[in-house]
């Protein structure tokens, strides 16, 4: 995905964080009230702003000139702020081995690429990012050398900060050797050191970890931003806005998805028509030569696949009830759905939801693909038989 259509604008401020007003203002008061817990997690959707905000805070509490509502942009703090590179600012976030590095990947290997895109437009998906470094046909991770290097940086005193801060991206890619190396030093960290974590799901965090910090909830962004947004950076009418407002459900980055009409939502669509014609149909031949064509996408393209077709099964649950108005498919899906939608009903779409969200864990633990795929297309196709 690109942002070639967006004004540059620097995140690291509160005031151009895409709405979040209420839980920016709570943010602040924890600074003026000196109530900042030493171990934060922003929980939301990658298009909810969680790592803006939790960058944008670090650099509020870094500033040397608050103001009541914002950091002031021009004091020493806030211009390395903006460009990542303040002494006490570290980050760790899911890596894999590239041509580059060979071995022992470490976010450090890739700290450049990092500050780039996170500058550029930090609203971007896991997937988007594994693109950007090239570990496509890879699971990122956490790991040891991460672990390690966290532990080093956090046990030295602040450079030039009150504080320094660890913002760790994806925490739910920590593996069971860092989260155990990490434990104690999250816990009872040294002085005037803060952990923000940043999470798209948490119920990946391993519970140890996930015990030690404090929840921050970072909810949708409200209408009125997102349509205010769209407006600013897109050649719309009023009502392309609304219904790009209404389908992308408080996600900036799936209001851009859908703008944008990526290719391989396209190709999700018909993989997810392919996938249920051949189910209902009981065509097991077709159904395996299906799984055999899933099983050769990378693994981020195989798990972006099965949440399409996880929200798929919401919408068409959705409008089999006919409540047209919380309904957030594209026009394309509607066509599809018009039909499809009677075969999700209250008698199977727990079980359907339930065991794509299987399949998708058996991914991110690296099971084997077209076995996976293979045995999803099969209970479907006894599954959508019981609507």
């Amino acid at each position: 995905m690109q942002f070639d259509n967006f004004i540059y604008i620097c995140y690291m401020f509160f005031k151009e964080i895409i709405g979040q007003h209420e839980l920016k203002q709570q943010l602040i008061q924890t600074v003026t009230d000196k109530r900042i817990s030493h171990a934060q997690l922003f929980a939301g959707t990658e298009g909810s702003g969680n790592l803006a905000l939790a960058i944008a805070y670090a650099q509020y509490i870094s500033c040397q000139n608050k103001h009541d509502d914002d950091s002031c942009g021009y004091c020493k703090s806030c211009i390395k702020f903006q460009k990542l590179v303040h002494p006490d600012l570290h980050f760790a976030f899911p890596v894999n081995t590239t041509n580059r590095v060979k071995k022992d990947a470490s976010s450090d290997n890739f700290i450049s690429e990092w500050r780039k895109l996170v500058i550029d437009f930090p609203y971007f998906s896991e997937f988007m990012w594994y693109e950007y470094i090239g570990i496509t046909g890879k699971q990122g991770n956490i790991d040891k050398s991460d672990a390690e290097m966290i532990q080093q940086k956090m046990n030295f005193k602040p450079f030039e900060a009150d504080y320094k801060f660890m913002i760790i991206w994806l925490p739910e890619r920590m593996n069971i050797t860092a989260a155990n190396k990490l434990l104690k030093l999250i816990e009872e960290p040294p002085e005037n050191t803060l952990f923000l974590l940043v999470s798209k799901n948490i119920d990946q965090i391993i519970k140890t970890i996930l015990s030690r910090t404090q929840l921050i909830r970072v909810p949708p962004v409200d209408e009125q931003s997102m349509q205010k947004m769209l407006a600013e950076r897109y050649d719309l009418s009023p009502n392309e806005i609304q219904v790009l407002t209404r389908l992308s459900a408080g996600d900036v980055l799936k209001a851009i998805k859908i703008h944008d009409r990526h290719e391989t939502e396209q190709d999700f669509l018909d993989s997810f028509k392919s996938m249920m014609r051949f189910a209902y149909e009981y065509k097991f031949a077709e159904l395996l030569d299906w799984a055999e064509e899933m099983a050769q996408l990378g693994r981020e393209q195989q798990k972006s696949f099965l949440y399409f077709a996880q929200q798929m099964i919401r919408e068409n649950f959705i409008i089999n009830l006919k409540i047209h108005d919380i309904v957030y498919a594209t026009d394309k899906e509607k066509d599809f759905s018009l039909n499809f939608s009677q075969f999700i009903t209250s008698k199977n779409v727990e079980n359907v939801y339930s065991t794509i969200n299987l399949a998708m864990s058996h991914i991110e633990h690296n099971g084997n693909q077209k076995i996976i795929f293979s045995d999803l297309a099969i209970k479907l196709a006894q599954l959508i038989r019981k609507a």
